[in-house]
């Protein structure tokens, strides 16, 4: 038995954004079913998972239910050392860990006067005081932790971490909504959207599940902000440079055009993933440039 990890829509849930990531990111294996915020209250679609009642949730190999995603963080750790979920060294590691476990408990105004919606970037948005607030707080203890911590490359504490995916939604607030931060805030949030495990969970939200009407807002919208993505299209047939789908293994059945060429996918969400941003997702790449 596996791990299993049940998550709402991609479009909308920032936990079940970091639950994902604290699997994919870090190379980590995970069955995914998903909970439909179209279909009723997230608890009653739970309830055989009691005592949980959010996602994301995790249901572990040997049926645990772990329901917090902090929890689900430290969990991965233990039992995978070697992940990279919490730096090495310790003082990287204490920040990292309190970086989370801030995200876990705060920036309340953020998160209600901008919920999480990667399907949209609007535009003329004024935050109020309390939003400013969040944001002032969010440049501080960003910038506070790479003084400590002197990472060579873009993230908080070092190398990618379980703070950084904490902090994905974040970034993609600041960016969905043209937020105003700091020169290195703007940094930070630039690589969480080439990130790319943020850039397939994004493309999954692109095709997956409806547009939820209570997540629209009264502002213009205009382009994503993160990189643009290869052109490709659905097509209705093939034939296809490949027999078997890139991510299955399974005979085609469904077919993108890309740069002049035709491939195959084993299912419409394959294909319609790939299609909304091809360089995401590793294993197509591979097919792509390798002829």
């Amino acid at each position: 038995m596996d791990y299993t990890l049940y998550i709402g829509d991609y479009a909308y849930s920032s936990w079940s954004m970091r639950g994902w990531l604290l699997f994919n990111a870090f190379g980590i294996e995970t069955g995914i079913k998903t909970v439909d915020f179209h279909s009723g209250e997230v608890r009653d679609q739970l309830a055989h998972l009691a005592p949980a009642r959010t996602v994301p949730t995790l249901v572990t190999p040997e049926g645990a239910i772990v329901s917090e995603s902090l929890a689900i963080a430290e969990e991965l750790a233990t039992r995978h050392p070697g992940a990279g979920h919490w730096p090495a060294d310790p003082e990287a590691r204490a920040i990292a860990r309190t970086l989370a476990a801030e995200m876990h408990a705060g920036f309340l105004a953020l998160r209600n006067h901008c919920p999480m919606s990667l399907r949209a970037a609007f535009k003329g948005v004024v935050p109020n005081a309390e939003v400013e607030q969040d944001l002032r707080r969010i440049e501080d203890i960003w910038s506070n932790a790479r003084s400590k911590t002197r990472p060579d490359g873009p993230w908080l504490c070092g190398d990618y971490s379980a703070a950084d995916a904490f902090f994905a939604p974040v970034a993609a607030r600041i960016a969905g909504y043209g937020l105003k931060v700091d020169e290195a805030a703007a940094a930070y949030v630039k690589a969480h959207l080439g990130h790319p495990a943020f850039r397939r969970w994004r493309a999954m939200g692109l095709v997956h599940g409806k547009v939820l009407a209570r997540y629209a807002k009264p502002y213009e919208t205009g382009p994503w902000p993160g990189p643009a993505p290869i052109a490709a299209k659905p097509v209705t047939s093939g034939p296809s440079e490949n027999e078997t789908c890139p991510y299955s293994g399974r005979p085609v059945t469904h077919f993108l055009q890309v740069e002049g060429r035709v491939f195959g996918f084993c299912n419409a969400f394959c294909r319609d993933k790939t299609a909304a941003d091809p360089e995401a997702w590793p294993a197509f790449m591979s097919l792509l440039r390798a002829t």
